[in-house]
């Protein structure tokens, strides 16, 4: 985490917005400008109306009282006019650019996501990045809304009727703005007690998201196991966790505005008295201090508003450190090449090594698969198979050993010209909120009606899809909820297909589906086979036996490899992994 104060970092973000942030500061001075001007001209007023023709205006050379008047009407409809005007053009400035900085936030906050690998997201709480996405960049849009020409209009009123102040009579403005240092030194103090507690309360609320987002996706299991009670209680317990840091936030926020209106009180007390005796004695005029007990309060009374802008503005840092740790994530290397169009693709595993955090995985691993060819990955739980796809999928990068894709490192790809050429497959498939059609031209504006239904019938999903309702265009839910598991699969492997690869890639992809749904995708797979390469990972043995070969892993190692015939006829792991399945002697 970097130690650059918040609000520099949001500006540096910010940087293509700094015309429409100039504007909104220089609108905003206008306005605040404007706004001190009728106190002084109310001042005026008392003037002309107590000394007529002795008053300010007549000694510059208005002599007649009402035409004094005539001329104090005029200037304050002018001073309303554009007080208001430019109230308009800053809200209209300060809400743009909160609007753009909000949307610029969320999609380079949601990008840079996207560029991160798989792994190093699933690290995260799903509800902290969601609370990320949506709470901390709605709370910075908020405190540009309203917070930051509150805090440049208090700044700006500070400078203008102290320099008033001081223009009508030093020991009035040295009274009342004395309480204002220690308005602001309060101020700032009860600011470096907020932040912490601030940041810990976000952190509470997204352990309430996650915790929210996790039971909402396994209610089907809260509720097969009884266990509403027990997960209510961890909801509970979160919520509490964040009620109390809010509280604990709330016990400091709270103070300020009761001890800023003390000092406010104090420094208008000080005006009231101190320039009533001025003014009694002769020293200072009745239009002046008319003006002066007006200022004080138009001076000291919105510094009350501190608190608001104080809770608002540590609120919003606390935010912005979060999304701006996001965006300053390091992104993983990424070639520059990439891959020729080929039907098949052939690619070769060479040495290859990685470890979790110093926990080997797969250690010098080497098999290859030629163009055209089927071949599996076999083995038990933890014996690598997976994390060579991630490692071929450059989801994580080797530490040693080299992968290559018709003959070139993968290394030095364009991550996304490499995937490009892969047909991925998952255990459970993730399937987007739109339609059957969406789904399996996934990532495409304007889908090939055409090529849809042929990958539909080529993965066997043709039948189930056109008995729908809706057919291609049912929608398939949330997360695909609106289909079975087997039909979620067969649309997960049409949209493989769909897409053409040179490699097809199957991660336990027929794990756990029926029977049925199994033999239709075996019937798929050997009538595409010819069409590309293909890598399958399996726990089921019998889903793989017709492979031109099979690659058996157990603790990141490879310890067989050859096809079904061979490796029973070796009596080897395999052969033990096929007697447990099958039953066979």
């Amino acid at each position: 985490m970097t130690a650059e104060h918040p609000l520099r970092r949001l500006l540096g973000f910010a940087r293509p917005y700094r015309r429409d942030a100039a504007f909104g500061v220089l609108f905003s001075v206008l306005n605040k400008v404007f706004d001190v001007l009728p106190e002084l001209l109310i001042g005026v007023a008392v003037d002309v109306v107590v000394n007529k023709k002795a008053s300010f205006l007549a000694r510059a050379g208005i002599a007649e009282p009402l035409t004094q008047l005539y001329l104090l009407v005029a200037i304050t409809v002018a001073v309303w006019v554009f007080e208001s005007l430019f109230e308009y053009l800053y809200a209209l400035r300060w809400r743009g650019l909160a609007q753009n900085l909000q949307h610029e936030l969320r999609t380079a906050a949601y990008g840079h996501l996207q560029a991160l690998p798989p792994d190093t997201i699933a690290r995260e709480r799903s509800g902290r990045l969601m609370a990320l996405l949506n709470e901390d960049v709605n709370q910075i849009e908020r405190f540009l809304n309203t917070g930051a020409n509150d805090l440049i209009q208090v700044f700006c009123s500070s400078l203008l009727i102290g320099a008033v102040f001081f223009f009508l009579t030093n020991a009035v403005a040295l009274l009342a703005l004395l309480p204002v240092p220690l308005i602001l030194f309060g101020a700032f103090w009860f600011q470096r007690r907020l932040y912490p507690r601030y940041a810990a309360a976000r952190e509470a609320a997204a352990t309430v998201s996650s915790r929210l987002n996790n039971n909402l996706a396994g209610m089907a299991t809260i509720q097969a196991y009884t266990a509403e009670a027990f997960e209510a209680g961890h909801v509970r317990d979160a919520s509490d966790v964040y009620r109390a840091r809010n509280a604990d936030a709330i016990r400091v926020s709270a103070a300020i505005t009761p001890v800023i209106r003390m000092a406010v009180l104090a420094g208008f007390v000080a005006t009231l008295l101190y320039g009533g005796v001025l003014a009694l004695r002769g020293d200072l005029g009745v239009g002046s201090y008319s003006a002066l007990v007006y200022l004080t309060q138009r001076l000291l009374w919105p510094l009350t508003r501190l608190a608001d802008m104080t809770d608002l503005y540590q609120r919003a840092m606390a935010s912005v450190n979060r999304v701006m740790d996001l965006l300053d994530t390091p992104l993983p290397a990424r070639g520059s090449g990439t891959l020729a169009v080929r039907a098949q693709a052939a690619v070769s595993f060479d040495a290859v090594s990685f470890a979790y955090d110093g926990r080997p995985a797969v250690s010098d691993v080497s098999l290859s698969i030629a163009p055209g060819q089927t071949v599996a990955l076999v083995g038990g739980t933890g014996g690598g198979k997976s994390t060579l796809l991630k490692l071929l999928l450059r989801f994580i990068d080797p530490d040693g050993g080299s992968i290559r894709v018709d003959g070139i490192d993968i290394a030095s790809l364009d991550p996304a010209s490499l995937r490009r050429r892969i047909g991925y497959v998952a255990q459970d498939p993730f399937l987007t909120d739109g339609s059957i059609a969406d789904n399996i031209a996934y990532g495409e504006r304007a889908p090939d009606r055409a090529r849809v239904e042929s990958a539909a019938r080529a993965a066997e999903a043709h039948g189930f899809i056109a008995a729908l309702p809706d057919g291609y265009d049912g929608p398939v839910g949330e997360r695909g909820a609106a289909l079975s598991g087997g039909q979620r699969q067969r649309v997960a492997l049409a949209r493989a297909i769909y897409r053409q690869p040179a490699l097809l890639v199957l991660d336990e992809a027929t794990s756990a589906v029926d029977n049925e749904t199994e033999a239709a995708i075996q019937r798929s797979l050997a009538r595409i086979a010819h069409q590309h390469s293909t890598l399958i990972v399996a726990h089921r043995l019998s889903t793989v036996r017709q492979a031109d070969a099979i690659h058996v892993l157990e603790g990141g190692r490879l310890v067989e490899s050859g096809t079904h015939d061979q490796l029973l006829a070796r009596g080897g792991a395999y052969a033990a992994l096929w007697r447990l399945q099958t039953g066979e002697p």
